[in-house]
């Protein structure tokens, strides 16, 4: 069969369908039709951790116990607190204004008060306030003396804590000292001290505002004293004593009038509306009873409805007799003078209405004249009485002003001796107990320790985790490699390589030979692996277990009666005559030089059903001895021999025998050491098998420590199937007894 008929596999990438539902790893299943897109499962997250939870242990008892190390140390600070509430207006004692609006109407004025409960000025008066043996305990825990006023202020700043209790017009102001009698007293002091605050604010404030208001009455007084003599003076000068009975005269026919103006006018709109639409009507020659103020004239409506009924008349003999009929004919006359009637009434109403509008033209006209002549009179006395109602309105206001400073000035200075507050205190501070510090928050500290902890932890097994890229998960090989998992061979103890080489018929370690017939079975599943004569075994490095691989898989197909031979293609470190303990002088090299026969080379019955072929040596130019001619004409002379034919190639990252090889077989096989090779070479490596257009079957992963195994593959290896190989070995062990 012609190689590369069997090209089964799309250059662009693997084909995730071996296996027939083996699920290697976590979350990864590869049976037919399956060709999801391999990506990292949650599980896998948790398995990274799971491999490095000492790195996390580590971390987290350095972290916890630098915390623990730290609240430890820390200096007892105890905190007191005092609760003031902001009254929403000052209490009214007397029903007078305030000089200063100290209303609470929205969070604006809340937040002031706040800002003022912590401005410097409060600090500074209750630093004042803390004297004698008060500031020497206040000092003593930080060893300043009494005097460094500075230094008490500036520690009052930074301990002091003001807050707004939330949907509330509750303050809390709250201290932090050592001294936990101190912390109370320094709170009670704030809370004293903004309240004392905002009452010398206000006396200041009156006392101010008075002198301000009694020097404002003095010049206002003297202005109204001279207001006084100049109306005075115009009243003798121009005799204008009457001037307000004039005035109401004037004022009152104007009314009249302009009444009058009025109601003229609106006769004139409605009569001038009748009469446009009379006119209208006319000129589009339109019935003109339509009209309510026509239909509505009483011989109107009489000759309309005589006219009606003598249509029906008219109807009705029309019926009965010919045009030309005396009852008939006189029935129509009729009907015609009728007509005639109606005309002229709707022709006298029309010019009734005309005659309504001129009318009423005139008297508004004459309306509008009398208005004038009047607004023109009112105007003239206007300006006669203009100085003296300016000056007496400039009295009236002056007075007013005069009487309003008077009053207020009054006010401010009852006010002024009244001591109100805008605020109270609720709870005053007490010592917090002894046992019950506000720092070192333990409970905090140490949460924060544990959770820094574990953080800092898993964030470092991460890392550690990102900056590790060696192989050795499924998805590294599924995901990243990019070729299925076809196979796991367990870690194998300290045996000799020829031993190791021939593991699957000496029973040395029966979980490694289960892992060969499981990897024989997968092969088995797909149709194209299933027929395959050629096999090639390659992989990224040395040292994967490419030829452990083969020969092991070499021997379980050939333990199940099938022709096997192993071929040594690996011209230039042979390997295959060490695993199976033969003489490597006549081989391959010799075969395709054409200097002996296949027969001559073959190693026959070196297991039942397996023969081999030795590399005979190592060859100078190893790529010229696999491109010849005679390489290929021995392989298709083997491939009519043997059911199987397995070839043992040089690693795809040192050299390039295998890629020479590919195009003469049925598929490959790559092989991985767990935890070995780094991910970009084995990657590069499995691209380089992709590429030929030869199927690949799969990876083989080789070296599984079983003590990890769990992190990776526990569906593939656990405790359970470890404890079944035991007792299968030693049933095995007591059929070798029997016998015996």
């Amino acid at each position: 069969m012609d190689p590369a008929s069997k090209q089964s596999s799309d250059a662009s990438g693997p084909s995730y369908n071996y296996g027939g539902g083996y699920g290697y790893g976590y979350g990864y299943g590869y049976g037919e039709g399956s060709g999801a897109t391999v990506q990292r499962s949650f599980q896998d997250y948790l398995l990274i951790l799971r491999e490095r939870i000492w790195y996390i242990i580590v971390v987290f008892l350095v972290v916890f116990s630098s915390s623990l190390v730290y609240t430890l140390s820390l200096t007892k600070i105890y905190q007191s607190t005092a609760t003031v509430q902001v009254l929403r207006s000052d209490p009214k004692v007397m029903q007078v204004q305030q000089v200063v609006d100290n209303d609470i109407r929205g969070a604006e004025d809340l937040n002031t008060q706040l800002k003022v409960m912590e401005s410097a000025t409060i600090i500074q008066k209750v630093a004042e306030r803390i004297v004698g043996e008060d500031r020497a305990a206040f000092l003593a825990p930080y060893e300043k003396t009494s005097s460094d006023t500075a230094f008490v202020i500036e520690t009052l700043a930074k301990n002091r804590k003001v807050q707004l209790q939330r949907l509330t017009l509750i303050i809390t102001v709250s201290y932090e000292h050592p001294d936990r009698f101190i912390a109370a007293k320094v709170a009670n002091l704030f809370a004293d001290e903004y309240l004392a605050h905002n009452t010398r604010l206000r006396a200041d404030d009156a006392a101010r505002a008075f002198d301000d208001l009694k020097n404002t009455a003095d010049d206002q007084r003297k202005k109204v004293d001279q207001l006084q003599r100049q109306l005075q003076d115009y009243k003798e000068k121009n005799n204008q004593v009457s001037l307000d009975q004039r005035k109401d005269i004037v004022n009152d026919t104007l009314k009249s009038l302009n009444a009058q103006v009025n109601t003229t006018a609106i006769l004139l709109t409605n009569a001038e509306l009748r009469l446009n639409q009379v006119r209208e009507r006319r000129t589009k020659g339109e019935d003109l009873t339509d009209l309510p103020f026509i239909a509505s004239q009483p011989l109107i409506t009489k000759l309309t409805s005589d006219l009606a009924a003598q249509k029906i008349v008219v109807a009705q003999l029309r019926e009965r007799y010919k045009d030309k009929h005396p009852k008939l004919a006189e029935a129509q006359r009729t009907l015609e003078q009728t007509q005639r009637e109606l005309t002229k009434a709707i022709s006298d109403s029309c010019d009734q209405v005309d005659a309504d509008y001129q009318l009423a033209l005139r008297n508004s006209q004459r309306a509008m004249e009398e208005l004038t002549k009047q607004k023109t009179a009112s105007l003239e006395l206007d300006r006669n009485g203009l100085e003296y109602t300016s000056l007496e309105r400039e009295l009236r206001t002056n007075e007013q002003i005069l009487q309003s400073i008077a009053a207020r000035a009054r006010e401010t200075s009852m006010t002024g001796n009244i001591k109100t507050e805008n605020a109270r205190i609720v709870d005053r501070a007490a010592p917090a107990p002894e046992n019950k510090p506000v720092t070192p928050n333990v409970p905090l500290n140490l949460g924060l320790g544990v959770a820094g902890g574990l953080g800092l932890g898993l964030a470092f097994a991460f890392f550690v985790a990102f900056i590790d890229d060696r192989v050795k998960s499924s998805f590294d090989i599924e995901g990243v490699v990019g070729v299925p998992l076809i196979g796991i061979i367990p870690q194998i103890k300290r045996m000799d390589a020829a031993d190791k080489a021939q593991i699957v018929v000496n029973n040395a370690d029966r979980q490694v030979a289960e892992a060969f017939l499981t990897l024989r079975s997968s092969l088995r599943l797909k149709d194209e692996s299933k027929n395959a004569k050629c096999i090639l075994t390659t992989s990224t490095i040395p040292g994967e277990g490419k030829s452990f691989t083969t020969t092991n898989l070499a021997l379980t197909f050939a333990a199940h009666d099938e022709k096997v031979i192993v071929i040594d293609c690996d011209l230039r470190k042979p390997n295959i005559h060490k695993s199976f303990r033969l003489e490597n002088l006549k081989g391959l090299i010799d075969v395709c030089a054409g200097t002996a026969k296949i027969d001559d080379v073959v190693v026959r019955g070196v297991q039942p059903n397996l023969d081999v072929m030795p590399a005979g040596g190592r060859a100078k130019n190893p790529t010229q001895v696999l491109n010849s001619k005679g390489f290929e004409l021995m392989l298709s002379e083997l491939r009519k021999r043997y059911d199987r034919v397995f070839i043992d190639t040089p690693p795809l990252a040192a050299v390039s025998d295998a890629l020479i090889i590919l195009p003469l077989v049925d598929g490959s096989l790559f092989t991985i050491y767990f935890n070995k090779v780094r991910r970009k070479a084995a990657q590069f490596s499995a691209k380089k098998l992709l590429d030929s257009n030869v199927p690949n079957f799969g990876a083989v992963l080789n070296g599984l420590n079983l003590a990890v195994s769990g992190y990776y593959y526990a569906q593939y290896y656990d405790k359970s199937y470890k404890d079944y190989y035991v007792v299968m070995a030693k049933d095995d062990e007591n059929e070798k007894s029997a016998e015996s």
